[in-house]
């Protein structure tokens, strides 16, 4: 109802993982030239992790994009929350492998027959699993033991796991080490900096058809950014509300106002006070990468620091015993 009072032909913040709607910042195109890497050279596992709405749905539909260029078969499981039989039928089914029984042994020889047959003709295969964090430790051996399926000298599956930060801490697992073992690349999605939610929201305009893409005022995006902390998913929520919210005032640019009656609306503006001071926290230790370590490690050094302070603090409130004559 907004578009055509601000110039837009279709809704650039639309939440769904549009692959033309991504913004390659230096951090994406690392992750997306680390997947296409991983899947050219036949390197067997590779993984993608972020943290939520940081767009990792989005690159594997940009991936899976390039993939059909390429004509590569792929298998996309986009809900793991399956039984090891129903992955492997998902999976066979997305491939247009038919095959008639649902014992596992039989589906294994048929998937196998097909992608030696894709290796003989050149071809590649690509099984993507999204959400991956899902996955049982069993139903992740299993896709372990598809790697199984190989020549000589080279792997006939390529797999791609998809998830959140939750994934890695589950392959940390002990029994899960000889999956953790065959991951040859890894890849992550990460937050938006101002400069790049700056460019994120104009190129979101500019891909919708807009001719003017400052119809957010500086001020406007830096509330953005200060409310979405750099989430894209987050920011797509705050500027289509206040798009919507702008057209009702018949405003526009859309100002920092609209942006903060909209993180209001949705409890944005409420941030967590203790996670907040530790990360202001003047004696807090950072990474050399810039960012502040995890919460418990920045929590425990501001308590220490604390403790020294009200040491100090008790030891100068005590009066000094003088010097006697003598002693």
């Amino acid at each position: 109802m907004y578009k055509k009072f601000f110039g837009l032909k279709e809704n650039p913040f639309n939440v769904n993982p549009d692959p033309r709607y991504l913004y390659l910042t230096r951090h994406t195109q690392e992750a997306l030239a680390c997947l296409t890497y991983g899947i050219e050279t036949r390197k067997g596992f590779v993984l993608l992790t972020g943290e939520v709405g940081t767009g990792k749905t989005t690159l594997i539909n940009k991936l899976l994009e390039w993939l059909q260029k390429e004509r590569v078969s792929t298998a996309f499981v986009f809900n793991p929350r399956l039984s090891v039989t129903q992955f492997f039928d998902f999976m066979l089914t997305d491939f247009g492998i038919h095959c008639e029984s649902q014992q596992k042994g039989q589906m294994l020889l048929k998937l196998n027959q097909w992608l030696l047959e894709r290796y003989q003709a050149g071809e590649r295969a690509v099984l993507i699993v999204d959400e991956a964090q899902n996955l049982s430790p069993q139903m992740l051996e299993e896709i372990r033991l598809l790697t199984n399926l190989e020549t000589s000298t080279e792997k006939l599956l390529q797999i791609v796991l998809s998830g959140q930060p939750e994934l890695e801490l589950k392959l940390n697992q002990p029994e899960l080490r000889q999956l953790r073992q065959r991951i040859t690349l890894r890849a992550k999605t990460r937050p938006l900096t101002l400069e790049e939610t700056s460019g994120y929201i104009q190129e979101r305009l500019r891909t919708a058809g807009a001719e003017n893409t400052g119809l957010f005022s500086p001020e406007a995006i830096v509330a953005v950014e200060h409310y979405a902390r750099g989430i894209p998913r987050v920011i797509n929520l705050l500027c289509e509300h206040a798009l919507v919210s702008s057209f009702v005032d018949q405003r526009n640019p859309v100002t920092a106002e609209a942006i903060e009656e909209v993180a209001r609306d949705f409890d944005l503006h409420v941030i967590d006070p203790v996670a907040q001071a530790v990360a202001q926290h003047p004696l807090a230790p950072v990474h050399s990468n810039g960012d502040h370590p995890p919460l418990v490690e920045s929590l425990l050094q501001a308590l220490n620091t604390l403790v020294d302070r009200l040491n100090h603090a008790e030891a100068a409130a005590k009066p000094k015993t003088e010097d006697k004559p003598g002693s």
